[in-house]
């Protein structure tokens, strides 16, 4: 028996969810978004196969939930009573210390269970027009568990194999902010106050494989990130304090025209990368 998807916001994610079920598993899909525009275009190209109603979220199997985090916890307080017990709901947030404990508690009241989740997957542009069925290709899918039946946590696992994903991890909310803060949101800081410099401006005919490596995510959505960093702030301020700091010694070497201490900083970076092998 298909199992009735019910997908909450049709941007990227959202969006790419939505065109996997169709392309990969052949479960009928119902979308919901705040733009008619994003719903009729996802009809359209067969991404979903109707426009999400409440009597869909009360029929649902599964409901993603794919919008900002607190929009997502807004979404399910204001239609509480429709999800109905027995329902599995999972997000797909950046940050989980803050949305987990709140999702938790509203899957407790009502009885759905609730499993947080993050797929490592995404693009510089942001919106349905650039979602992509093949997003998730060869991804890491990130589950956190919050105490959900074993059987609902393997069930995701199995979707997201299902879907594409290359493999799926299993956390908990604070692991998960304290890593993502380092592998996700710090690139982020990174490349914004990259591009800031005045020399950015006049880069073409002088830049090559460094300069697009390390400005690539800065064509960001300063409202989504905006809200993910503050929600994530002690580790985030962490993450940016050790920056800062490897940074300033690298300054201070070459301000002081310390050849012997730049080597050995940029010497022990080489060897840190090496030793990943990545």
């Amino acid at each position: 028996m298909k199992r009735k998807i019910v997908i909450v916001g049709l941007g990227l994610i959202g969006g790419s969810l939505a065109r996997a079920f169709q392309k990969y598993a052949g479960c009928p899909v119902a979308g919901i978004d705040r733009d008619p525009a994003v719903v009729q275009a996802a009809l359209r190209c067969g991404a979903i196969g109707k426009a999400g109603t409440e009597k869909d979220i009360q029929e649902a199997d599964i409901l993603y939930l794919c919008l900002y985090p607190q929009a997502d916890v807004q979404f399910v307080r204001e239609h509480l009573s429709s999800i109905r017990p027995g329902c599995v709901v999972t997000d797909t947030c950046g940050i989980k210390s803050w949305i987990c404990p709140r999702l938790s508690g509203l899957a407790a009241k009502r009885g759905f269970a609730f499993v947080g989740g993050h797929p490592m997957a995404g693009k510089e542009k942001s919106g349905f027009s650039a979602s992509d069925a093949d997003l998730f290709r060869g991804a890491s899918y990130i589950l956190v568990p919050c105490g959900a039946p074993r059987e609902t946590v393997n069930l995701l696992r199995n979707i997201s194999a299902e879907l594409g994903f290359g493999s799926a991890v299993e956390t908990t909310p604070e692991e998960h902010d304290r890593i993502i803060a380092f592998t996700s949101q710090l690139p982020h800081v990174l490349a914004c106050a990259y591009v800031k410099s005045p020399q950015c401006l006049k880069h073409r005919g002088f830049s090559a494989g460094s300069y697009r490596d390390v400005s690539r995510v800065a064509s960001i959505n300063e409202t989504m990130w905006t809200e993910l960093f503050l929600e994530n702030r002690e580790a985030l301020v962490g993450e940016l304090d050790t920056l800062t700091k490897h940074i300033r010694e690298i300054r201070d070497a070459v301000d002081t025209r310390d050849a012997d201490t730049l080597r050995r900083l940029l010497r022990e970076g080489r060897l840190i990368k090496e030793k990943l092998g990545e």
